[in-house]
C-alpha cells in the first residue's frame, strides 16, 4: 500500500482494508488500480443498494480476508436467496456481501473503507453505472471484468474469528 497519493499509479495492485462502524467486522482486499489511479467501483440504482448506500468494490474471493467478532455477523437474504447480504448485529453497518451476479465473489462497500489510511485519492473513484432496477436486461455479464483475480493474488481466502477476551 503507498504512503502517499501521489505514489499510486494505474494499474498497480493495493491492498485496502475496512470495515463496519463498531469494528466487529473488518475486511482487507487486494484491487488494481484504474488506468486514473482510481479504484475502480459500481453504484446499483436497485432498491437494496440504494436503501442501504451500497458503492461496490467487486472482488473475487480469492482477494477478500475477513476478521469478524463472534456473533457479530447477520445475514439477510430474499427472492432468490443467492445473494447474502452480510451486516453487524452490534451497529448495523453493511460493509461486505456476497453478491447474486457473483456468488463466488464479494462486493466491497467503498463507503466502508478505512479512507484515512489508504494513500488513495478517493475523489478519482472510478464509477460505473449499474441499472439493477432492470437486472437481467441491463447488466447481464457486465460485472465480469469487475471480478479477475489480480496476480498476485492468494488462491484463497480467509476468514477468522477475533477473541473478544483479548
Amino acid at each position: 500500500m503507498a504512503a502517499h497519493d501521489d505514489e499510486v499509479t494505474g494499474g498497480a495492485e493495493v491492498t485496502l482494508s475496512g470495515g463496519c462502524h463498531c469494528g466487529a467486522l473488518r475486511f482487507r482486499i487486494a484491487v488494481e488500480l484504474s488506468e486514473e489511479g482510481g479504484v475502480p467501483a459500481a453504484e446499483c440504482n436497485c432498491t437494496m443498494c440504494s436503501k442501504k448506500g451500497f458503492l461496490h468494490i467487486i472482488v473475487p474471493d480469492a482477494v477478500m480476508h475477513r476478521e469478524e467478532e463472534e456473533g457479530a455477523l447477520g445475514t439477510y437474504t430474499f427472492n432468490t436467496h443467492t445473494a447474502k447480504h452480510h451486516f453487524c448485529t452490534r451497529c448495523g453497518t453493511c460493509p461486505y456481501y456476497v453478491p447474486r451476479s457473483n456468488p463466488d465473489g464479494w462486493s466491497v462497500n467503498a463507503r466502508c473503507l478505512d479512507l484515512f489510511t489508504t494513500g488513495i485519492d478517493f475523489s478519482k473513484l472510478t464509477i460505473t453505472r449499474i441499472d439493477g432496477q432492470n437486472w437481467e436486461s441491463a447488466v447481464g455479464d457486465s460485472l465480469a471484468h469487475l471480478s479477475r483475480v489480480p496476480a498476485a493474488a492468494s488462491s484463497s481466502s480467509t476468514s477468522a474469528v477475533m477473541d473478544d477476551s483479548a
